[in-house]
C-alpha cells in the first residue's frame, strides 16, 4: 500500500469467541492500531451442557468496541465502522419480543446426544441433511438443539417465537435489525447451501417453520448502528455495522489462507483445519463439513472439539499450576508445562492421549467419546502427560487433514491460535502432519478477517484475495523425519482405539449420565 497509514480507513473487527471478545482496530494493509478484550464465563449447570449468558456477552461487545474507539480518538484515527465475527452453532430461543428465553447453549453443549443417536439410525436422512446443509449430523448444531427444547422442555419451545444465535442477537441489538449472515447461517444445519434459502423440510423436521428464522444476508451486509448502541459505545451516530461471518472460515482470511492449496490451521481452546472453495464440498464419508464466507467463496473443514481445553484441563487438575502462586513470581504455568515436555522423546514414551473429553466433532461426530490416556507404564510422569496431550490434539487434527486432502492438493498450512505461543507445539503439529507450517505475523485471524469484510462492503477492498499479500511468515516449522516416523507408528493405534472401543464409549457415556 502506498497510502500513508496515518490517512488510512480503520474498521474494527470484533471477534466474539468462547469465552471472550477481542475489538481490534486495523487499517486496510492490515496494521493493528490498538485492541481491547473481556471474558465472560461458560457455564456448566449439569453435564454435557455448556451454556453463555447472550446479555453477558453483548455487555462484554459493548465494552471493548468502547474501550477500542477511545483509543481511536486518543490516536487521532477516523473510525469508518465496525464488523462482527462469532463463534459458531449457538441457540437461544427467543420470545415474541427477541429476549432470550434461556442461556445460550454453545457448540460445545452436547446434551442433544440422544437426538443425535437417534437420527443416526436413519443413514439416509443423515446424508441428505449433509448433502443439502454441509453439516454433518451432530450435537453441536442448533438443528439438534432445537430438537431437544422441544422433546425435554416443551414449555419453553412453545413460548419461542424466534430462533437466535450469538450474530442475530449482537447485530440486532447494534442496529435495530433482526437478520442472520450467510455465514451463521450455513452453520445451523437448516440452510440449503444449494438453494441459498432455510430449507423447510428440514426446519419441519425440527418443529419449526420460516417464520421463526431471520433473514439471510450475506456476509457484507452493512446496517447503520442504532442511537442508543452508538452511544453505549462512545461511536458515531449512523456508523455501519457489517454483520461480518463466524469465525471458523474468517481465521483463513486473518492469516492469508486465501489461495488454492492453503490451509488454516488452529488450536485455541478448541482446534480446526479448513481451506476455501468456489463452491459448496461435502466429502463422501461426511467427515468434514462446509460454510459460507462470502457470496462466492466457502471453507471446507473439520474443527475437533478438544483443544487447549484439555491442556488447561492438565494445567488446573494434573500440574495444579492454576492458582496464584505462579503469577506471584511472574511464571506463566504454560511455559513451565512446555519447559517440562520438552524434556521428553517425540511419543512421549507410548503414553497416548484420545483427548475426545468433550465427544468429538470432525472427523467422527460423535457426542458419546471420552478422553483417555492409553499405555500408561511406571516410568510416565506428569511431563509425559503433558506431551501426549499435545500430540493427540495433533493426532486429532491429522484425521481430518487426511479428509480435506481428498478434495484438494495441500500446499501450505498457515496457524493462529494461543498455540502459536508454544514452538515445541507448533514443531509437534509439524510433524504429526508430515508438512510444513507457516507462522503468519498476524496470529489474530478472525477480527482482521472480520475487518477485512467491512473493508470489501466499503468498497476498500475487491474481495478477500486482496489480502494475501497483507500477511507475511513469521517462521516456518519442518517436519523432523525421526519424529515423523514415531508419531506415524503411534497414530495408528490412535486411530485403532477409537475404532475398537465404540460401544465402551457409548456405555461410559451412558454411565457418567446417570451419576
Amino acid at each position: 500500500m502506498t497510502m500513508d497509514s496515518a490517512n488510512q480507513e480503520v474498521w474494527i473487527g470484533v471477534d466474539v469467541g468462547t469465552t471472550g471478545v477481542r475489538a481490534i482496530a486495523y487499517t486496510e494493509d492490515g496494521t493493528n492500531v490498538c485492541a481491547s478484550e473481556a471474558f465472560y464465563p461458560l457455564l456448566t449447570p449439569h453435564p454435557d451442557w455448556a451454556e453463555e449468558s447472550p446479555l453477558q456477552i453483548y455487555e462484554a461487545v459493548e465494552t471493548v468496541i468502547r474501550n477500542t474507539s477511545s483509543q481511536l480518538r486518543y490516536k487521532n484515527k477516523k473510525l469508518a465502522g465496525v464488523a462482527l465475527s462469532t463463534v459458531m452453532h449457538s441457540f437461544a430461543g427467543l420470545d415474541v419480543h427477541k429476549k432470550p428465553l434461556m442461556d445460550m447453549q454453545t457448540w460445545a453443549d452436547s446434551r442433544s446426544s440422544d437426538v443425535v443417536r437417534e437420527m443416526k439410525k436413519d443413514p439416509a436422512l443423515c446424508r441428505s441433511f449433509y448433502e443439502r446443509t454441509g453439516c454433518p449430523i451432530h450435537a453441536c448444531y442448533p438443528l439438534a438443539k432445537i430438537i431437544w427444547l422441544r422433546r425435554h422442555q416443551n414449555e419453553l419451545f412453545s413460548q419461542m417465537k424466534y430462533v437466535g444465535s450469538l450474530k442475530d442477537y449482537i447485530f440486532y441489538h447494534m442496529t435495530g435489525e433482526w437478520v442472520i449472515d450467510k455465514s451463521t447461517a450455513s452453520t445451523s444445519g437448516m440452510y440449503n447451501e444449494k438453494g441459498l434459502e432455510w430449507d423447510t423440510e428440514i426446519l419441519s423436521y425440527a418443529g419449526i417453520d420460516e417464520s421463526y428464522m431471520p433473514p439471510v444476508v450475506s456476509t457484507t451486509y452493512s446496517h447503520a448502528i442504532a442511537d442508543a448502541a452508538a452511544e453505549a459505545m462512545h461511536l458515531p451516530k449512523g456508523m455501519p455495522v457489517v454483520i461480518g461471518a463466524t469465525d471458523g472460515v474468517l481465521v483463513n482470511v486473518g492469516i492469508g489462507a486465501v489461495e488454492p492449496g492453503q490451509l488454516s490451521g488452529t488450536i485455541g481452546t478448541s482446534g480446526a483445519l479448513r481451506m476455501l472453495t468456489k463452491q459448496p464440498k461435502t466429502d463422501i464419508e461426511m467427515r468434514t463439513w462446509c460454510y459460507n464466507l462470502t457470496d462466492d467463496m466457502w471453507v471446507a473443514g473439520g474443527a475437533i472439539n478438544n483443544g487447549g481445553m484439555i491442556l488447561r484441563w492438565v494445567r488446573d487438575k494434573i500440574c495444579h499450576y492454576g492458582g496464584s502462586a505462579l503469577e506471584n513470581l511472574d511464571i506463566d504455568p504454560y511455559d513451565l508445562m512446555t519447559m517440562k515436555a520438552e524434556h521428553i522423546d517425540a511419543g512421549a514414551n507410548g503414553l497416548i492421549c484420545l483427548p475426545y473429553f468433550t465427544g468429538e466433532r470432525a472427523p467422527y461426530w460423535n457426542s458419546e467419546l471420552r478422553g483417555m490416556f492409553f499405555g500408561f507404564s511406571l516410568n510416565h510422569s506428569r511431563s509425559h502427560m503433558i506431551r501426549a496431550v499435545m500430540e493427540g490434539i495433533c493426532y486429532s487434527l491429522n484425521s481430518v487433514m487426511l479428509a480435506l486432502k481428498e478434495f484438494d492438493e495441500v500446499q501450505d498450512i498457515r496457524v493462529s491460535g494461543s498455540f502459536t505461543k508454544s514452538k515445541l507445539w507448533l514443531q509437534i503439529l509439524a510433524d504429526v502432519l508430515d508438512s510444513p507450517i507457516t507462522l503468519p505475523d498476524n496470529s489474530e485471524g478472525a477480527a482482521f478477517g472480520a475487518a477485512v469484510l467491512g473493508f470489501i462492503s466499503s468498497g476498500h477492498l475487491k474481495g478477500i484475495s486482496d489480502t494475501a499479500h497483507l500477511v507475511h511468515p513469521k517462521k516456518m516449522y519442518m517436519p523432523q523425519q525421526e519424529n515423523v516416523a514415531v508419531y506415524h507408528e503411534l497414530y495408528d493405534i490412535f486411530v485403532r482405539l477409537y475404532q475398537n472401543l465404540q460401544k465402551e464409549f457409548v456405555d461410559i457415556t451412558a454411565y457418567q449420565k446417570h451419576i
